[in-house]
């Protein structure tokens, strides 16, 4: 067993993926939950948006932040797409999503967002085009976003040592993917440091 302490400087703004309607949030993680009940600080870490259909960020005593879920669900989107890489590590694993929901950990729960000194939280719209049976539709989305230059910190619990590189591998594929909403256009990308204690 091995824990990394590692920092992410994003490059690219990150998107909020939370509903900022409190309801709306209840009523999805209810039915995802496999006890049907949402967790209270994740319907609590929400911060009031009179904006309608607005994504927020988790909160951390007003600060915003990601939850340990987010980072697994990064991890588990890079293995995916580097499992189509011919050479990678990620490219050698079967039931990927298996083996990280049970031998990777990542902590705290409630992940801080540092914001560059001045800076705050922003607002990011965009239009949302798709192709449907009735033809092209376009809406628009609305975020709040964090600027480039955010840092995150975060520690990762590998049960296996041999999960070490393929981790490399994936925070290296950060600065490509990115993390959070909207990551086609080139949202959510960073740079990592492994942090030394």
């Amino acid at each position: 067993m091995k824990t990394i302490k590692v920092s992410l400087t994003f490059t690219e703004q990150v998107l909020g993926s939370k509903p900022s309607s409190k309801s709306v949030f209840a009523d999805y993680v209810a039915s995802k939950h496999p006890e049907g009940v949402p967790q209270r600080d994740e319907l609590e870490s929400a911060e009031k948006i009179e904006e309608t259909g607005t994504t927020v960020f988790h909160r951390d005593n007003g600060c915003p932040a990601l939850y340990d879920y987010q980072i697994k669900g990064f991890f588990k989107d890079a293995c995916g797409g580097l499992r189509r890489v011919e050479g990678t590590e990620s490219s050698k694993w079967r039931a990927y999503k298996s083996v990280i929901d049970t031998c990777v950990f990542v902590g705290p729960r409630l992940i801080r967002l540092d914001l560059p000194q001045g800076r705050s939280v922003g607002i990011c719209e965009r239009p949302l085009r798709c192709e449907t049976m009735q033809g092209p539709r376009v809406a628009l989305a609305r975020s709040e976003s964090v600027p480039e230059g955010t840092r995150l910190t975060f520690t990762v619990t590998l049960l296996q040592d041999a999960l070490e590189g393929v981790l490399t591998e994936w925070l290296t594929y950060g600065g490509l993917r990115g993390i959070g909403q909207w990551r086609n256009s080139g949202c959510g990308r960073f740079t990592y440091e492994v942090v030394k204690e």
